[in-house]
């Protein structure tokens, strides 16, 4: 009886932890200038790379300054040999800290969103 229960509970435990990584959502895994850079000169674009394929249409990225002033990518294109990786290009930033506020839509419809900072010197 108790080989019965241990076995019983190692395939529900084989079941969940296959369950979590099915569940399992995108996540950023680098990212140009990573988080917490400090950089000179200012980017001209940024470069997010993610775990799963992206949906285009869906996904956004912004930056906001130190004074809280949103600037909106002029561009926001999937690179072309990598449909992981967000490429956003920006205006002329100005020196001081930047918050990067990225949302993503990946190809099997998990949104997923989040925000790291870098420092233009």
């Amino acid at each position: 009886m108790k080989l019965k229960n241990l076995l019983a509970a190692g395939v529900a435990a084989a079941g969940c932890a296959f369950a979590s990584a099915a569940l399992a959502h995108a996540k950023l895994e680098a990212s140009t200038p990573a988080a917490n850079a400090v950089v000179s000169p200012a980017p001209a674009q940024l470069r997010l790379q993610f775990n799963e394929p992206l949906e285009l249409p869906f996904s956004k990225v912004k930056l906001v300054d130190e004074k809280g002033v949103v600037t909106e990518s002029s561009t926001l294109v999937l690179d072309s040999a990598n449909n992981k990786v967000l490429v956003a290009a920006f205006p002329a930033l100005h020196a001081g800290a930047w918050r990067v506020q990225w949302m993503a839509l990946t190809r099997d419809g998990h949104k997923v969103k989040g925000e790291f900072g870098f420092r233009v010197k």
